[in-house]
């Protein structure tokens, strides 16, 4: 089964990290995603962009409004996501505390439910 992991964070605390404490947070989870990797379970791992550069469509009576940034309040931000392949939600959770492990962020896992196949994620091209 496909489950999501939401990464939540206060973006502000993330983003005042050094490039050194950065790269040290997604070296250990590159320690933990590579039996998953191995084992064909880990999908992409998705690192969003801050909120600043997030464009929010809204309904507004008959007219779609197109805003810049979001609009939740909230004290933490979607960072991100894992896609994975589980057989069941005790292996996920296993694996989120694993990725979790050392952090202040909050994970969320929800199943997921591919209603569009679209791009595979080997043929999705990376941005440089």
């Amino acid at each position: 089964m496909l489950y999501a992991i939401l990464c939540y964070h206060d973006e502000d605390v993330v983003m005042s990290w050094s490039k050194a404490e950065d790269e040290a947070v997604l070296a250990k989870r590159k320690r933990v995603q590579k039996e998953f990797v191995e084992h064909g379970k880990m999908g992409p791992a998705i690192r969003l962009v801050p909120t600043t550069g997030a464009t929010t469509i809204r309904t507004s009576g008959n007219e779609q409004l197109v805003l810049d940034g979001p609009f939740a309040e909230t004290k933490e931000q979607l960072l991100g996501f894992y896609l994975v392949d589980c057989e069941n939600l005790d292996e996920v959770i296993d694996f989120a505390k694993r990725l979790k492990e050392g952090e202040s962020c909050t994970f969320e896992i929800r199943p997921v439910q591919i209603f569009e196949e679209g791009v595979l994620p080997g043929e999705v091209k990376v941005a440089s």
